[in-house]
């Protein structure tokens, strides 16, 4: 991806964050200082925009959740709770309680957003199964803890709760991970 990609989907995101599906192509032309028709040399239509950001922002995730692993100063429990409500830095100050709306008018977008939360489970498994052969988390069916991950991720991500509650998406995930880490630690 160039650094005109990187922009274009930088600008999207900000646009996203404040107006949700509402904002327009000539919003983001009107912030890059760039015509439309730039825009759409990179990226073929408004559902191929979505669906380079949600790589784009899976992308970044990963490599969050790269730096987690390699951070030699977090226990295996501080490394499983980081992990399971991984966000980049620089995603802290977006709105995904406003995913939802992409649900009915672009399905395949949600359908990939729903599958980018799904996969990619391998590093996260293999900490938990060392999470339960050091005795510090108790032995619960890695699949069901999964399923509990990202169900609470897909109802936050689909749901107008959050913004009804004037909970934000971090905040919502801090307590969804710390709800699930009493539940699952075993003091050790």
């Amino acid at each position: 991806m160039d650094e005109n990609q990187k922009k274009i989907l930088e600008t999207v995101i900000v646009e996203f964050n404040n107006k949700g599906m509402k904002f327009t192509m000539d919003d983001v032309a009107k912030d890059l200082h760039m015509s439309k028709k730039t825009i759409y040399k990179e990226f073929g239509d408004k559902e191929d925009l979505f669906n380079k950001m949600v790589d784009y922002c899976f992308s970044s995730i990963k490599e969050k959740e790269a730096e987690i692993l390699r951070d030699p100063n977090l226990s295996t429990i501080e490394r499983i709770s980081k992990l399971l409500v991984c966000l980049p830095d620089n995603y802290q100050h977006v709105d995904f309680r406003k995913i939802y709306q992409v649900k009915d008018k672009y399905p395949n977008i949600y359908a990939r957003v729903a599958q980018r939360i799904e996969s990619d489970w391998d590093e996260t498994i293999a900490l938990l199964e060392k999470g339960m052969d050091e005795g510090v988390i108790k032995r619960i069916p890695i699949p069901v803890i999964k399923l509990v991950v990202e169900a609470s991720i897909e109802k936050f991500l689909t749901s107008e709760t959050l913004i009804e509650t004037g909970t934000n998406y971090e905040d919502a995930l801090g307590i969804m991970i710390e709800m699930l880490m009493n539940g699952i630690a075993t003091g050790k």
